[in-house]
């Protein structure tokens, strides 16, 4: 599959059902799914399903959570994109990378490009990104794209701040 987006270091693509077990090693770590709520992926089965009946229902409509890789070396690091969450009506910016891959602005990197073809292609207007008060990280990444803080929430059981971009 050809890639949806490019920045100067990475590429964002589909997912395929052949990429379970990437899945399956990015949650595998418990400090890279520690304010998510998912947990490890146990199995091949349960990582295709996540992709059949979450991640892929999303690229119908030019959207989702795309595979992201390094240009230099076509390395899977992580995921980053945008869902719509039906029950809040809301799109949604989410990314999680390899803790290998922290620190190095990839997140940054990925969810700019991210946002721009949500705003500029996909005409999205109220993006949100939710993350963990604890997780200082992630919500510095939201601050760097021009996201300001809107309201607090719980996200998986933890409390959380909302940002949006308008």
């Amino acid at each position: 599959m050809d890639s949806i987006i490019e920045t100067e270091r990475l590429y964002l693509k589909e997912f395929t059902i052949t990429d379970a077990q990437l899945l399956i090693n990015l949650n595998s770590d418990e400090e890279v799914t520690r304010y998510t709520g998912d947990g490890p992926v146990k199995n091949i089965e349960e990582a295709q399903k996540i992709l059949s009946d979450i991640i892929f229902p999303q690229y119908k409509n030019k959207m989702g959570r795309w595979a992201v890789y390094l240009k230099s070396n076509n390395e899977f690091i992580g995921w980053c994109g945008i869902k719509y969450i039906s029950e809040a009506g809301e799109y949604d910016l989410g990314y999680r990378f390899f803790k290998s891959k922290w620190g190095k602005g990839y997140a940054t990197e990925s969810a700019k490009a991210v946002m721009e073809y949500a705003t500029n292609s996909l005409k999205l207007k109220n993006i949100i990104g939710r993350a963990a008060k604890e997780n200082i990280a992630s919500i510095n990444v939201l601050k760097k794209l021009g996201m300001i803080y809107l309201r607090d929430e719980l996200c998986a059981h933890d409390p959380a701040e909302v940002y949006i971009l308008k």
